[in-house]
Parts: structure tokens; C-alpha cells; sequence
């Protein structure tokens, strides 16, 4: 075991776990963060895609060691009630049929758009390639993607994540 310490959705945090052990089971199972899913463990569904100093990372396959000291954002953490412009235009397309990828999806988008403000279909295509969507509702993560970046000024993405309340769900230690 070792101590290894991160901040999470801008809070500061401490775990005592295998340093080996995948981020992904850190958050889902040590700090009750359950947005992001396990979909396959090898880092080809992006399924389990969070934010590490702000890029997208796979984090089935990310040792929790290689995050100390950084800053993580996960799902919780994108907006504390789903205002980010790509939530709501997830919304307002209706994309999500099932919705296990979904935040994996979203976080991806949301680093495209932190990069990238006004991103071209290629672009988005390009982003999206390593997640997977079983029920295909790629066509309608494109529409959703320009309907958030429609929404952007130049500035409005910020760079890293709203602090949870101490109440929330992964909130003060």
C-alpha cells in the first residue's frame, strides 16, 4: 500500500492503495465516483474517460501512481448541475440511448472543445475515435459537439473542475 495523493474534481485527496491499482477502481470503489464505467479494461472503449491536468485519459489502465500530484476531473466534476455547455447540448440532441459510454463521451468532448472551440467535423470525428458508442448515436454526438461550441465564447470552457460541495457524492475527505 501506499499514500498517494491527487486532487479530484478540485479537491484534495489521499489514498492508501496498491500503487499499481487502475484510477478507474481508485474512483469507482475508494472515493464512490461512479461515473465512469468499466467497459473493457484494455483502453479501447473510453468508456472510463476522465481528465488529467485536463486531457483525456483512460483511466482502466492508469495507474494510480502516475496521477500523484495531478489534478483529475471526472463526470461529477464536469458541472455541479449538468451546466456545461456539452451536457446540455448532450441533452438537447438527446443523444444517450443506452448511456453506459456516455461520459466517456462527454469527457472527451469537453477536452476537444477545451482545445479546440469551433472543431470541424473531422475534428470531432477524430476525438471520438477511441470511444465506442454500441448504440451508434455518433451523428448525434457531431450535432451536440457544434451545438456546444455554438454556445462558447472564446473563454468560456474553463480549464479545471468545479469544486464538489463537501456534501457531494466524492466531497471532503
Amino acid at each position: 500500500m501506499a499514500s498517494i495523493s491527487f486532487q479530484v474534481n478540485g479537491n484534495p485527496r489521499t489514498v492508501d492503495v496498491s500503487p499499481d491499482t487502475p484510477l478507474l477502481w481508485v474512483l469507482r470503489d475508494t472515493l464512490q465516483l461512479t461515473g465512469s464505467k468499466y467497459g473493457c479494461g484494455i483502453s479501447q472503449c473510453g468508456a472510463c474517460t476522465v481528465h488529467v491536468d485536463g486531457d483525456p485519459t483512460r483511466s482502466c489502465v492508469t495507474p494510480v501512481s502516475a496521477i500523484a500530484g495531478k489534478s483529475i476531473t471526472t463526470i461529477e466534476g464536469l458541472s455541479l448541475d449538468r451546466n456545461h455547455p456539452i451536457q446540455q447540448a448532450w441533452i438537447a440532441e438527446q443523444v444517450p440511448q443506452c448511456g453506459y459510454c456516455q461520459s466517456g463521451q462527454i469527457m472527451t468532448a469537453a477536452a476537444l472543445l477545451a482545445r479546440t472551440p469551433k472543431p470541424t467535423d473531422a475534428d470531432i470525428d477524430q476525438a471520438l475515435s477511441g470511444n465506442i458508442c454500441r448504440c451508434g448515436t455518433y451523428q448525434r454526438m457531431r450535432k451536440a459537439i457544434h451545438r456546444a461550441a455554438g454556445q462558447l465564447t472564446t473563454n468560456a470552457l474553463p480549464t479545471d473542475a468545479v469544486p464538489l460541495a463537501a456534501s457531494a457524492k466524492g466531497g471532503a475527505q
